[in-house]
């Protein structure tokens, strides 16, 4: 099973698509690159990734994607929520990295993170930016990324799920 991230899809379909309301023809062949991978969209977990998240799942419905959409039940937000808190991570809200690996944990059988890097540097000594797909920086006391990363680093170590740090080795037969 891949789990996609989807705050990707959500900031492209607001600026690249305008918002899905006129460009869903190039939003869902964009999509065929993650083949039949399950995304998850952030429709309940702020009231603004609500109708852009439903229009996204509607424009991949209509054409027979073969992508699986998910939407977090907003008591398994809460519920998520509460347990990071309880285990010392204090934030207005938790990275949709977590509430993903939160997730894979309950569904997976082995769960590999990748990318997950509170810092502003690198192991290389590079800047790094806290999304794959921008490179702007989250709001300051937003999220709680060190507290974050900790709480999976401590998951690493006791072997409940695998962490990638630094770059990923090219995969064989990739150009």
């Amino acid at each position: 099973m891949v789990l996609t991230h989807s705050h990707l899809y959500l900031s492209l379909s607001l600026l690249r698509f305008q918002n899905l309301l006129w460009s869903r023809k190039s939003f869902v062949e964009s999509m065929k690159a993650y083949g039949s991978s399950y995304i998850y969209m952030p429709a309940f977990s702020m009231k603004p990734g609500t109708d852009p998240s439903l229009r996204a799942h509607y424009a991949l419905a209509d054409t027979s994607s073969n992508l699986t959409m998910l939407f977090a039940n907003p008591e398994f937000l809460r519920t998520v929520g509460k347990f990071w808190k309880g285990r010392g991570v204090h934030a207005k809200r938790l990275s949709t990295g977590l509430f993903l690996v939160s997730l894979a944990l309950g569904l997976c059988e082995e769960v590999t993170a990748y990318g997950f890097w509170p810092f502003s540097v690198g192991l290389d000594e590079q800047p790094v930016s806290h999304h794959y797909y921008d490179n702007v920086l989250p709001f300051s006391g937003f999220h709680a990324m060190p507290e974050e990363f900790v709480q999976l680093w401590q998951l690493h170590k006791s072997g409940t799920l695998r962490m990638r740090v630094g770059h990923c080795p090219p995969r064989e037969g990739a150009i």
